[in-house]
Order: structure tokens, then sequence, then C-alpha cells
């Protein structure tokens, strides 16, 4: 695991996009191609601006991307809070990306539909190979949540790869999300966040007690972590800021 600290949110930021140019870059020259998973709520936004934005927008081959998505709330496709609707604006649409390029997940099925269509259309794509996606980028909630693993949801007792349904309560939603089995099957992890409100959710996941049903986040194994120092102020052991 590595750990990116820096000065604050538009540094941080910043750096992630460079992390996925690299990443993105290394994989279509290895391999032709890239698989990428998305993250939801408004962190990724900043990242898609600095992607999309001049010289970066040059630096991929973006014909050579694919992009799935770690999470999705179970809402209309044009609902202001679906994921795909966010990305769909921010990146996909400036970026012109070909409708191939893309796997939604199909919110207008119940949920439980949802997922199992969700995990035939990734089985698809990989088809007889292991699904290894290349980069999955995640974020981390003030409550310690990734995708869409919350605290204490039967989610977190998943043992198998694939993608799940999970009711909200305090949302009073279904989320459909990748399995933590299938995210720890990448290749490479990013967790972005930043902001003080994410302090003590980020010192608990990396130094608090290994107790998964309340920090989500602890069932990631070996991603990198991208954090502002604002993030990290909570942190007993020594951290320095990334150049």
């Amino acid at each position: 695991m590595k750990i990116y600290i820096y000065k604050n949110e538009e540094e941080t930021c910043k750096a992630y996009a460079g992390f996925i140019l690299s990443e993105a870059n290394k994989c279509i020259e290895k391999h032709g191609t890239f698989n990428l998973v998305l993250s939801g709520g408004s962190s990724p936004k900043k990242v898609f601006d600095i992607l999309v934005s001049e010289p970066n927008r040059d630096k991929i081959n973006w014909k050579k991307v694919n992009f799935f998505f770690g999470d999705e709330r179970h809402v209309p496709e044009d609902d202001p809070r679906n994921n795909a609707l966010m990305a769909e604006n921010n990146l996909f649409k400036p970026l012109k990306i070909d409708r191939d390029q893309i796997f939604r997940i199909d919110t207008s099925l119940r949920p439980q539909e949802s997922a199992e269509a969700y995990w035939h259309s990734i089985t698809d794509f990989f088809g007889k190979r292991p699904v290894v996606f290349d980069l999955i980028m995640l974020g981390l909630g003030d409550d310690a949540h990734t995708a869409s693993l919350f605290p204490d949801s039967d989610l977190l007792k998943e043992t198998g790869e694939g993608v799940r349904a999970t009711y909200l309560d305090k949302e009073k939603m279904y989320r459909i999300s990748l399995t933590a089995p299938l995210i720890n099957q990448a290749k490479t992890i990013g967790i972005l966040t930043y902001g003080q409100k994410k302090a003590s959710a980020v010192a608990a996941v990396l130094e608090g007690p290994y107790n998964p049903s309340r920090y989500p986040a602890q069932l990631i194994k070996n991603p990198q972590w991208y954090i502002d120092a604002e993030a990290a102020a909570v942190l007993k052991e020594a951290q320095h800021l990334s150049p």
C-alpha cells in the first residue's frame, strides 16, 4: 500500500489524474486496451475536469479505454444522483466517447436484476479471461464506506466476485455495487479522498483496529491512496507531503 499526501484538494486531484493517465498508457502500450472502473460521488468530477482539459485530453488514446462503474444508485438514468449521468456530462461527452466503450448499470431493472445483468455484461466482456480490471477508482465516505460497501451492510460478508444489490435504510434506496473480492482482483486500485471531513475516516481505515463491518474500506487490499493534508491531519504515523 502506498499513501500519497498533497498540499490541497487541487494538487491531490491533479496527481490522481496523472496516475490515471500513466496507468492507461502503460496498459494500452502493453495490451492495446485499458479497462477503467469509475467511482461515483462528487470527488471524481474534479478529476474528470482535469482529464478532459488541455493538454491532458490528448495524452491518452481514449478509443482504447473501456469504462465501467464500481457502483450505482438505483435511480433513473436521468436522475442527478446517477453516477453514470455525472460521468456522461463531465467525461464521456467532452471526450466524445463511443457508446460501445461505456458499460452502464441498467437501473431500469429491479435491483437484483440490475446487479445480475451488470455482472453478465462484465463477464461477457471478459469472456474466458478472469475478470481483472486494470484500474478501479474508489472514493471514501466520511463513514469509511467505499463503492457501496457501507458499515454493517450484508454486502460486506460477500466472499465471491460479482455484482450485488444492497439496500441502504438511511437513504431509503438500493445501490448496485461490485463486491470487495471483485474489486481486490484489480491490477491497481486508487482511493481518492480529500477534505477535513474525511480525516477521521482516513485515520480509522489506515490506523484503526481491523473492523471492516465498521470501516468497510479496510476490505480493500493494497490500494494506492491519494489524499490531501486535511484528510491526513489526524494520522498518527509520520507522513510527509508528496512532491
